[in-house]
Order: structure tokens, then C-alpha cells, then sequence
């Protein structure tokens, strides 16, 4: 018999604006009893529920179980910016293609691979624009070394045959109603979604042929006479496979310890304001979506519903070795936020932060998945190296195929790729890795 103690439970460290505004369609159930099943997936976020819906494709009259420890869209899936990117996204880097273009190419294939597979659930799922708008993003320059990046990241994709087109200070203002920035690079095969309404209609839209219970963290991990049985505070559910999708807490269920970066990132939502005559004065067109040109500095969206507007900044990151964060941090993060938010849109002033947050992400040193059979039976889909709309999505499509023995010419170049390296010992990673995240973001300058 092999148990595993679950150490830490994830902390949701302030309220996501994206899950302040959403609304659930169907209610929460919770674990109360025991349950016997083929599969069971702990974790409900993009690796989660991807895994549950391929193997709806694959295993269409098996019983799945998904357990989440909190609340479908309130953790970390429901708590980044909102972009599917498909080409290259290095968060290690300033720049954010930095591999070979034989890599490039792969990347961008099994990027795209997973923006499908989101596409196709969208459709069944009936989610609007307003959830999954195909509407590309604009990598935004505000300072001549942003717009020598763009150049460089245009030249990149050019040489591999992507779509894009550079656009000047003036397309910028149009766009954005704003002076701040000098360029873009704009790439039109990126989805925009409102992550915590797409992870609650996808769970919705699963729900009727899985069974989800929320609010079920699982307290520990049991393999016995070749099954494994998690248990909860109030039941325990028992299959012979198990996939866990819960990214960086896959370090508290015993596995890729000391492998792991944990790096949270800082976000807040304005208050709603007119999207009228001010809002367009002050802000430009109804939607838009600008990640900075430096991977280091601010990622800015706007989105308009029912004639209000609402802008999301992201920007500032730390390495922590806890999983909460405390009030005064999340305060100070804000009022860098304000900075930001004040100097690219000065007639927004007077609008206040109704949400401030933070989002744990999972990072590793040599920006590979924890991914593969762990142990017989229970099978990894974590650590999406700070893209996790897209890498989490393929991580659960790809865990999938390898629990249910399905050979693919993509899983085989997915597992193509060494294990994430070992940390150094602290305290020397925290003072490390924290001091290049300084150097990034004051490098950034005017991008931040």
C-alpha cells in the first residue's frame, strides 16, 4: 500500500475580477459519500477538464470523476488575462521566441493543436464572443528597445511563414485611444477568453456525462490492490488511473520536488464605465487585448459588455515559496498597477480598481511540462510554464491519450523532452530567482 499526504491546498489570494463578473449556469455539488470510477482527475482547470473531455472522446462509456478543491473558475485557471496564444510565449525570456525554428515550428503546432480542441468544446458549449472571441492580440511597444523586440519577434515569424503586421504609434492611438505606445505587432491567430466564464461553461457543458464535485479538496492519495482511492473531508473516490492536473501543487502530492518555480502574478479590473462617448474618448475601440513587447511588462485588456467597459492590467511578478500572499502585497501591487494604468490612459483617473488579485503560476528552469506516468497509474499534467490557456489545455489532451495506451505522432513529440531540472537550494533560489525578475522588470521600463 502507498499513501500520500497532501501537503498544501491551493489559496485564492484576493478576488479575481474575472470571476467577480461571471455567472454559473448549474450548481455546485460537493463529495459526500464513496464513489467507485474508471478514471478520476483531481484539479478542474484547463488540464483538468481538457483531460475529462478527451477522454469523453476516447472512453465515451467510461465513469469520470473530477474532484476541485475549490470552485470551478475561482483558482488559477480563472484568474490569468485570458489569451490562447499560438505562437511562441517564452515568460523566461525577454524575447519571447528564443528557440530554434525547428522548435518554433513545434511549439506553434501543438499550441494551435490545443486552441482547436478549445475551439471545438466552445462550439459544442455554445460560448459566445464574449467568452471566445478568435480575435488575435497586439504585442505593444512603448519604448524603442520594445519596438527593436517586435522587429526582432516579426522578423522570427516571417522567417517561419506567420501571419502578422507591424503597426505604428498612430493604428496604436486608434486602436487603443491611447499615446503611450510607439508600435505593435499584431498576430491574428490568438484567442481572447473570459477564463472563469470558459471554465464554467465548459464544465457546464460537461457535466452532464461526467460527474464534478467542487468544494472537494483531496486530503490524500492511496494505491492499494492496483486502484487508487483519494479521500476528502466527507468521501472518497476510487479508479484504477488518476490524472493529476493541479500544475504547481503537484509538488504537494509527492512529485517534481524542488523542480518547480512558483511565480505569482499580480492583476486588477477597474470599476465598470461608460462605453459611450468617454469610453471610446478615453480608451478607444470597444475591445482590445495588448501584451507588452518585453515578456516582463504589462499585459492590458479591454472588454465592453452591455454598454460598460472594463480594463484588466497584469504586471509585476514574484518567486514565493508559500502558497498566500499577504494584504499589504496585494496593495502595493495594486497601486503599481495604478501607475501603469494612469500613465497610458490619463482620463481614466478618476475610475478606481474594483478587483485586485493574484495568480500562482508554474514555471520550470528549462521551460519543459511535469509531465508522464508518475506512478503506475496516476499520470502528471502539470507546470505550463506561464501559458496555461494553452499548454495546460494540450497537457490535459495529451495525459489522456497517454492513460488510455492511444499512440499519436503528437503525443510522441509531447514527451519528446527531458525532465524539469532541479532548483537550486534555498534560500538561494528565492534570492536568485527574484533578483533576475528585478533586472527583467527594470529592463522593461516604460513596458511595465
Amino acid at each position: 500500500m502507498n499513501t500520500r499526504s497532501v501537503k498544501r491546498l491551493p489559496v485564492e489570494n484576493g478576488i479575481s475580477g474575472w470571476e467577480a463578473i461571471s455567472r454559473r449556469s448549474f450548481p455546485v455539488r460537493c463529495l459526500d459519500g464513496n464513489v467507485e470510477a474508471d478514471w478520476l482527475i483531481i484539479g478542474a482547470g484547463f488540464a483538468g477538464l481538457s483531460s475529462a473531455r478527451r477522454l469523453l472522446e476516447l472512453r465515451p462509456d467510461d465513469k469520470i470523476v473530477v474532484l476541485e478543491a475549490s470552485e470551478v473558475g475561482k483558482g488559477t485557471s480563472g484568474r490569468n488575462s485570458g489569451y490562447m496564444i499560438d505562437v511562441p510565449h517564452n515568460l523566461t525570456s525577454s524575447e519571447y521566441s528564443s528557440g530554434t525554428a525547428d522548435a518554433t515550428r513545434l511549439e506553434m503546432a501543438q499550441n494551435r493543436s490545443a486552441i482547436a480542441f478549445a475551439t471545438r468544446a466552445a462550439e459544442d458549449y455554445g460560448m459566445s464572443r464574449e467568452t471566445f472571441d478568435p480575435a488575435g492580440k497586439i504585442n505593444a511597444a512603448a519604448t524603442a528597445r520594445g519596438m527593436k523586440l517586435n522587429a526582432s519577434f516579426g522578423q522570427s515569424l516571417k522567417s517561419a511563414g506567420e501571419k502578422h503586421s507591424l503597426l505604428d504609434a498612430a493604428e496604436m492611438r486608434e486602436i487603443t485611444g491611447s499615446s503611450y505606445y510607439l508600435g505593435g505587432l499584431y498576430t491574428p491567430g490568438a484567442v481572447l477568453i473570459q477564463p472563469a466564464d470558459y471554465m464554467r461553461q465548459f464544465a457546464a457543458g460537461l457535466s452532464q456525462r461526467i460527474d464534478l464535485f467542487e468544494r472537494s479538496p483531496v486530503m490524500s492519495l492511496r494505491r492499494e490492490n492496483g486502484s487508487w482511492t483519494a479521500s476528502t473531508a466527507r468521501g472518497r473516490v476510487s479508479a484504477p488511473k488518476v490524472i493529476l492536473g493541479v500544475n504547481g501543487h503537484i509538488e504537494d502530492f509527492g512529485h517534481f520536488g524542488r523542480r518547480l518555480m512558483h511565480i505569482f502574478a499580480y492583476a486588477s479590473m477597474t470599476a465598470p464605465f461608460p462605453a459611450d462617448d468617454f469610453g471610446h474618448k478615453v480608451s478607444g475601440r470597444d475591445r482590445w487585448a495588448l501584451l507588452p513587447a518585453d515578456a516582463m511588462g504589462a499585459t492590458v485588456r479591454k472588454i465592453t459588455s452591455g454598454g460598460q467597459s472594463r480594463i484588466a492590467i497584469r504586471t509585476k511578478y514574484t518567486y514565493d515559496t508559500t502558497v498566500t500572499l499577504s494584504e499589504r502585497r496585494l496593495s502595493k501591487m495594486a497601486e503599481a498597477h495604478r501607475n501603469s494604468l494612469d500613465a497610458r490612459f490619463p482620463g481614466l483617473k478618476g475610475i478606481a480598481f474594483e478587483h485586485s488579485w493574484a495568480g500562482r503560476l508554474c514555471l520550470s528552469l528549462n521551460h519543459v511540462p511535469a509531465f508522464g506516468e508518475v506512478e503506475e497509474g496516476l499520470f502528471s499534467a502539470c507546470c505550463e510554464n506561464g501559458l496555461g490557456t494553452v499548454k495546460s489545455t494540450l497537457a490535459g489532451m495529451m495525459a489522456a491519450e497517454l492513460a488510455t495506451g492511444t499512440i499519436s505522432r503528437e503525443l510522441e513529440e509531447y514527451m519528446d523532452h527531458p525532465g524539469p531540472t532541479r532548483l537550486p537550494p534555498e534560500p538561494f533560489a528565492w534570492l536568485g530567482i527574484n533578483s533576475v525578475i528585478r533586472l527583467q522588470e527594470l529592463r522593461a521600463g516604460r513596458e511595465g
